[in-house]
């Protein structure tokens, strides 16, 4: 059963027991355009300790350095080395992992950070935000020129995507011997202020049901991103802690990475998801309404 948090003397031996803090944002440290009330000072408090603060996030539609365009728009301190998106990772994963040749390319389905990333692991890249496949003019192989150098298909959040996309996406995958198949996330939805739409994962179903194969995918809860972050930060495993706002993402990340997880309760997750007949068989380590919640710690 999670620990529930709610007394000064609960948050102080969080902040005794764990060095390394990793945060979700969407949910977490804003909500659409709005910080979460407290989330700023809870940080500064944290940095104000000496802990190490990293940004784990799935959105794969900024680059690193377009993300924190939006953490100075709300006032929450955060330097480029701390931000770790799923667009981020999967360029990482593209060019040290896959190791993929230099002359080959990925064909994305995508928006600009996606390929902003791509960009600066040194990956060539076709689609995405290419006019050409931002159209919604029906798609025929017959007019259709495939390029043979395609080594690898990476599906993200894109809220441009059509059949032309899919369509080139899915040939590529069946034509071109050897071409990856990977998904930035597999998020089923996507927060904004007014509500929930689509997340990535919808844009690779499609994909996934006509090639009746998974993607590689990158993002939270797969270990990839915690390998990516390894690779950059030296931390202990025992004294890192997780704080997310979704179950099936941010703490099956946490746990499966051998972190502790806090949960709270600005986000996806609701109340009735930890207990009672349609529980969650997840279960994070701690649980506490907001992370503002923190600033008990304040004197």
């Amino acid at each position: 059963m999670a620990s529930r948090l709610s007394t000064r003397e609960h948050y102080a031996g969080l902040l005794d027991k764990y060095d390394t803090w990793l945060f979700d944002c969407d949910g977490v440290l804003w909500s659409g355009d709005k910080a979460i009330d407290g989330a700023t000072d809870v940080l500064q408090l944290l940095r104000h300790h000496n802990k190490s603060v990293l940004f784990v996030t799935n959105n794969a539609t900024k680059s690193r350095v377009n993300y924190k365009k939006k953490f100075d728009s709300l006032g929450v301190e955060a330097h480029v080395d701390e931000i770790y998106g799923s667009a981020y990772a999967s360029a990482v994963y593209i060019s040290s992992v896959m190791k993929m040749p230099k002359d080959k390319k990925v064909y994305v389905i995508g928006m600009a950070g996606l390929e902003e990333e791509l960009k600066e692991e040194g990956i060539s890249y076709i689609g995405g935000t290419d006019p050409e496949d931002n159209t919604l003019a029906g798609f025929s192989l017959a007019s259709w020129t495939p390029d043979p150098s395609v080594g690898a298909v990476l599906c993200g959040l894109d809220t441009s995507v059509n059949y032309t996309k899919l369509s080139k996406a899915f040939n590529y995958i069946l034509r071109n011997e050897g071409c990856a198949f990977l998904a930035t996330n597999e998020d089923s939805t996507y927060p904004t202020a007014e509500g929930l739409l689509p997340g990535a994962g919808t844009i690779s179903a499609p994909l996934r049901y006509a090639l009746g194969r998974d993607p590689i995918a990158i993002g939270k809860p797969k270990g990839t991103m915690l390998d990516c972050i390894k690779a950059k930060h030296d931390f202990d495993p025992k004294r890192t802690i997780m704080v997310g706002d979704r179950l099936n993402t941010d703490i099956e990340f946490g746990k499966a990475g051998g972190l502790a997880t806090l949960l709270v309760l600005t986000g996806i997750t609701k109340e009735s998801e930890l207990s009672g007949p349609n529980a969650s068989p997840t279960v994070p380590d701690y649980v506490t309404n907001s992370l503002g919640d923190l600033r008990a710690l304040i004197a």
